[in-house]
């Protein structure tokens, strides 16, 4: 809305209205299936350490105890999110569980850092943390395997 009672902004250039309207689907498709690989691209440095170092350098460490528990977690939820996430399988369920873990990290590792992510600060979690949010609302959308089987989480 653009601040008069019960309208909506109008297009600079409506001749665009078809466009928009035949491309949100991908567009809001194409973000859930980004935001599942940057999941596995995160969870793939976790792999690479191993839980036991992910639950004493992150976990312990950050005071998200049992450590372990919170790292096999993270694990899970970003491994099987991920996956689940690019194919729209039980995607309100997966964004909701990664938007959650994205809240903890922000709160509980990276607010205290500032914002900036170079400094290791809340700017990439609180980014992904909200794109996950309005996947979660959304859901997968037209092309998922959410819609394919007919059901959803």
């Amino acid at each position: 809305m653009n601040g008069q009672s019960g309208s909506e902004a109008k297009l600079v250039f409506p001749g665009l209205a078809g466009f928009y309207a035949s491309v949100g689907d991908v567009a809001v498709t194409a973000m859930r299936v980004v935001i599942g690989a940057m999941l596995l691209m995160h969870v793939s440095f976790k792999f690479k350490i191993g839980a036991a170092a992910v639950a004493a350098n992150i976990m312990a460490k950050n005071g998200l105890e049992p450590a372990l528990t919170f790292a096999y977690l993270s694990i899970a939820i970003e491994l099987v999110g991920g996956i689940c996430l690019i194919l729209g399988l039980f995607t309100r369920f997966f964004a909701a569980a990664a938007a959650v873990e994205m809240l903890i990290a922000l709160f509980a590792v990276h607010l205290s850092k500032g914002y900036n992510i170079g400094a290791g600060g809340y700017e990439y979690v609180l980014l992904i943390g909200a794109a996950l949010f309005v996947i979660a609302m959304r859901g997968g959308g037209p092309y998922s395997v959410d819609r394919f089987i007919g059901k959803e989480l």
